[in-house]
């Protein structure tokens, strides 16, 4: 049981988010996708694009978690489409990398799958196959806010407890990342527990 909420926990760190329409029209801040209205807690967005979004992800921010605690830098997700033969996404494949501060790396691979149509939430999963049919172990996951051409994302939790910062490059300008800090802030997120993600070759995460 300790491995696998190990295993779950560090696969909430950059998973598709994907889910129910919501209630708000879309509006964008810059070239930010965010709920038209300030939301004082959390609203995904109103539709992702799966297609668009799979691929790498780097975690530029994150609240401070238990299940990445070993993650020291280099926090990675990618994501793989699953489609039946008409086209339709069932499923993705999601595989959460980081290094640990010794210079090893750790890794876990789960599934999400879409909670409806809109692609803004999902529910995912770290357990492994043959458990996958029990009623726990899944996860909510929310796209907060998104970046109209799909290079950064602000995904988290509905209960407030976990929110990463995503981009498509290890780097994320001041400007941008400071939109989404203010979007978490409004929706009730704690960003003044906010870590930034080191990763090698970039001598600083957020530039100016």
């Amino acid at each position: 049981m300790k491995a696998l909420l190990k295993h779950t926990g560090i696969a909430l760190a950059l998973l598709v988010p994907l889910a129910a329409y919501s209630t708000f029209s879309h509006a964008e801040t810059g070239n930010m996708v965010t709920p038209a209205t300030a939301a004082t807690t959390p609203h995904s967005v109103p539709s992702v694009d799966l297609n668009k979004y799979a691929g790498q992800w780097y975690e530029i921010a994150r609240l401070p978690m238990y299940f990445q605690r070993n993650c020291a830098s280099d926090v990675t997700a990618t994501y793989n489409l699953n489609q039946t033969d008409a086209g339709k996404i069932e499923s993705v494949d999601v595989i959460n990398q980081c290094k640990k501060a010794d210079g090893s790396m750790m890794s876990a691979t789960g599934i999400a799958k879409p909670a409806n149509e809109s692609g803004s939430q999902l529910k995912v999963t770290f357990l492994p196959s043959w458990l996958r049919w029990l009623p726990v172990g899944k996860a909510d996951y929310w796209v907060l806010a998104l970046d109209a051409d799909y290079k950064s994302a602000l995904v988290g939790t509905p209960d407030n407890k976990y929110l990463w910062i995503l981009s498509r490059t290890p780097t994320l300008s001041q400007s941008t990342y400071d939109k989404y800090v203010n979007t978490a802030k409004i929706q009730g997120y704690d960003v003044s527990k906010l870590e930034i993600t080191s990763h090698s070759g970039a001598a600083q995460t957020v530039t100016q």
